[in-house]
């Protein structure tokens, strides 16, 4: 059997290693730290910062196209990441832990963001032309189901030895520890597995490309609406990068806090499971929506979808409901909206990088919308703490007005992503 013309053998895995490191360095990270004692504001700074290796990415992106092939890049990064996990494992237990896992946290972000670059480039030159666009709807599906594996089921799993050992140092070790395990063995399934029939396109053609990528990065600022573009791009998140910091932390302290007094196993339940699963539907949804309508009826419609379930957490923080079943569905109702207004945004940042050199304009775009992540987030639990969680949760949905506002002003093609 020849691997190299079966891309449901490579494909999956090779996304899902993109997907997990994310998911655990962003996501789970904030859950890790509240668990072993780390406060709002210092899980806010820091976990933040580690959004900094996708905002600057494209800044190195023409080293990986002009050293060595993609294969040997992406294998390279997925080995130091799966080192790095367990390193943090061992880390735990020590006096320095904080300081000393997010060093290896920022390190595996940059084998993260150079893997997810590596691992684009692989695909468009392996996959033939006609498989692409079917195979795009697979690389989504398992990038998502990576998020369900670090949202759910690795929070689920450190849940469950919390309870098992009483010791929440002891439980996140073994989990970091196991993560780097799985991480382990998905390098070395992609090993075995990724083609090798890569042709590096840009042998013999270094010194060209490294004289054009001035030009390429000077070309995207010369788009028309370049300043209202970025504007937006920096704020629409604005909102959204705040919450998604302390929304766990919400979910864990005690209501004498403010919080809803839930343990780690729940909040993966939650999170990992009927979250991830609303998140998935919308994002399908919004991209049937878009390509049966196009772009311009649906913009608008999609960012109130993705921003008026923040009320569903102001109702929360005001009322703390006993029954778990009113934060399953406020969870689910935020999740499916994000999925389904999240796809506009998308679609709108793959018309920014229309044109020559869209590889390298939709790597500075998403560097643009990482950065309106990072910035936010690094204040968010200065703000939390000052505001506490109900006025907290009402500055965040006052904080998604100016995209909504900019969002108006954006030119685009009236059927833009509509199916022909």
């Amino acid at each position: 059997m020849k691997i190299d013309n079966k891309p449901w053998f490579w494909i999956p895995l090779l996304n899902f290693a993109s997907g997990l490191p994310y998911a655990i360095i962003i996501s789970v990270s904030v859950i890790m730290y509240k668990n072993l004692g780390i406060s709002n504001e210092d899980i806010g700074v820091y976990t933040s910062l580690l959004y900094l290796p996708w905002v600057i990415k494209p800044l190195w992106s023409p080293l990986i196209e002009l050293i060595g092939t993609k294969r040997k890049w992406f294998l390279s990064m997925q080995l130091l990441i799966s080192i790095a996990f367990l390193l943090v494992g061992l880390a735990i237990p020590t006096n320095g832990f904080f300081m000393m896992s997010l060093a290896i946290f920022w390190v595996a972000a940059f084998a993260s963001a150079s893997n997810d670059i590596a691992t684009d480039g692989f695909y468009l030159l392996v996959l033939p032309e006609d498989k692409q666009s079917f195979f795009i709807g697979i690389r989504s599906t398992f990038y998502r189901l990576s998020m369900l594996a670090g949202n759910g089921l690795v929070v689920l799993f450190a849940g469950y030895l919390e309870h098992k050992y009483g010791d929440n140092t002891k439980a996140w070790s073994y989990t970091m520890i196991f993560v780097g395990l799985l991480m382990t063995f998905i390098t070395a399934y992609n090993f075995i597995f990724t083609p090798k029939n890569e042709i590096n396109v840009v042998e013999g053609k270094k010194e060209t490309t490294h004289q054009n990528f001035g030009t390429i990065f000077i070309s995207f600022f010369k788009k028309k609406q370049i300043g209202l573009i970025l504007a937006f791009v920096l704020v629409f998140r604005l909102g959204e990068s705040q919450l998604l910091k302390m929304l766990s932390p919400f979910l864990l302290d005690g209501k004498e806090l403010g919080g809803m007094g839930l343990d780690t196993e729940a909040v993966g339940i939650i999170y990992g499971t009927f979250g991830v699963a609303a998140l998935t539907l919308g994002g399908i949804l919004g991209g049937i929506a878009i390509s049966r309508h196009g772009l311009t009826k649906w913009m608008f419609p999609m960012f109130l979808a993705m921003h008026l379930p923040i009320i569903g957490f102001i109702l929360l923080a005001f009322f703390h409901p006993t029954s778990i079943y009113y934060i399953y569905a406020v969870v689910i109702l935020e999740q499916f909206g994000y999925g389904f207004g999240f796809t506009a945004f998308m679609m709108y940042l793959i018309h920014v990088a229309e044109g020559e050199s869209k590889t390298a304009h939709y790597a500075l775009a998403t560097g643009f919308m990482a950065l309106g992540m990072m910035l936010p987030g690094m204040l968010s639990g200065y703000i939390q703490k000052f505001l506490g969680y109900q006025n907290f949760f009402i500055w965040v949905l006052i904080a998604t007005i100016p995209g909504l506002i900019l969002s108006r002003f954006l030119v685009f093609p009236k059927d833009f992503g509509k199916k022909s």
